[in-house]
């Protein structure tokens, strides 16, 4: 079982992850969405796709960017459509 921690808080879990350049992806529904605010930063791989980001808040601080995302993927990602992965200090345990 994974989990995306965050300062004390639980962002994600599951036993479900994709695993994808070193990168735990969660499923969408393993998100503690909560904890998730919009970011208008996309980044483009080029063999995933383009990607869209989530600043990560909790208890009123916020993590710019922290949570990224792929909603249309190019077809050799096509199993990480929508699972979140995480990096700017956002701690990853399996």
């Amino acid at each position: 079982m994974a989990k995306a921690i965050w300062e004390n808080a639980v962002l994600a879990e599951s036993d479900r992850c994709e695993e994808v350049e070193g990168n735990q992806y969660f499923p969408p529904d393993s998100v503690r969405k909560e904890f998730f605010r919009p970011s208008a930063s996309h980044t483009v791989c080029p063999w995933k796709g383009t990607a869209s980001y989530y600043d990560v808040e909790v208890n009123g601080k916020r993590n710019r960017d922290a949570a990224w995302f792929y909603p249309e993927p190019k077809a050799a990602a096509s199993q990480i459509r929508g699972y979140v992965a995480f990096w700017k200090g956002v701690r990853v345990e399996e």
